[in-house]
This record gives structure tokens, sequence and C-alpha cells, in this order.
């Protein structure tokens, strides 16, 4: 009489339809967020980081800004090879020109002559402008793309992060309130 050879289980056959299971309910929960496009940022409520920037009018003046001076503020970081920063430059200027509206501009990884030359084509709202060469200050902000717009209270403290192109619609929807002293 021959034996039959005996068979064991091999727990690793679970290892695949575990691992898809895992990353399917990771998907899912992340899926389930209220604005699944939104990206957090841990600076909300923080004091806005110092900015040690080269001036773009005055080379090479640096750009110390001070945003704790009890008055509201945006922080706007763009570029000149950023085509969505040239769609959202007209609003920018309406928000300066028409109301007021104290904005600092940092360029970030451009070259001084062509972000003069995009101010000069698009034009220059900024109140504060500096060139982050390295890209060092936008990696202490948290930013992860051009254009990226930081509000900041009068204390500094960092009230919204807006990544992407302000639209007219997302002015009025997200950043007017905040300037009108609304939270969000």
């Amino acid at each position: 009489m021959t034996e039959e050879p005996k068979k064991s289980f091999n727990p690793f056959l679970l290892l695949p339809p575990l691992i898809f299971l895992g990353l399917a309910t990771i998907f899912y929960i992340g899926l389930q967020r209220e604005n699944p496009n939104a990206l957090p940022s841990q600076f909300i409520g923080q004091t806005a980081p110092l900015v040690n920037l080269t001036d773009l009018r005055e080379d090479p003046a640096p750009v110390d800004a001070d945003f704790r001076n009890g008055n509201m503020q945006l922080v706007n970081f763009w570029a000149s090879w950023c085509a969505p920063c040239r769609a959202e430059a007209p609003i920018l200027e309406r928000m300066a020109d028409e109301m007021g509206i104290a904005i600092i501009g940092i360029n970030y990884k451009d070259q001084p002559a062509q972000a003069k030359s995009f101010l000069n084509q698009f034009g220059d709202p900024f109140i504060k402008i500096g060139a982050d060469f390295s890209g060092r200050n936008a990696i202490e902000w948290g930013v992860t793309g051009v254009p990226e717009t930081f509000i900041l209270d009068g204390e500094g403290k960092i009230l919204l992060r807006y990544p992407g192109p302000i639209t007219q619609s997302i002015f009025t929807t997200r950043i007017l309130p905040l300037l009108n002293g609304e939270t969000e």
C-alpha cells in the first residue's frame, strides 16, 4: 500500500488577497473624504514660516516679510513658466488694485529676467516680491506646486492654503469671506 503524500497549507497563499483587501480599504476611505481633491495642510492655524528672498525689483536687496503686521495678506507662490499662473494674474491684479489686498509674491525656481518679463506682461500686484531660486522657502511652506496661495491673518497665522490658480469663483467663495473676517 502506498501512502498518499501529506498536503500542507502554505500561509503565504493568503498574503496577496490580504494585501489587496488592505489597499482597497485604504482607497475607499480616501475616496470618502469631503473633498477628495483637497490636499490637507499641517500649517493651517500655524504661524507662517519666515522668508528670506532676493528682491526681484532691487537685486540683490533681501526681502524679509513681516507677516505679523496687523493686516491680512496673501502670499502667492508663482513662476513665469507656469501656465496657471498666467490665468490667475488678472484676478490677483484686480485684488490688489481694486480692493487694496496686500499680496506678497514669491517667485519659485525661475530666472530673474523671465520673472520680470512675466510681471511686465501680466502685471505686478505684489507689495513685496522675492525670488526663491532654490525652492527652499517653498519647501518650508509645504508648497506642492505653483501657483499656490496662502491667506494670513494680522498675526501671521495661516488661515487658508489654496493650491492651484485663483479663479473668480474661488476668490468669491473661499478668499473673500476670510478677508471679511468669516472663518472657513
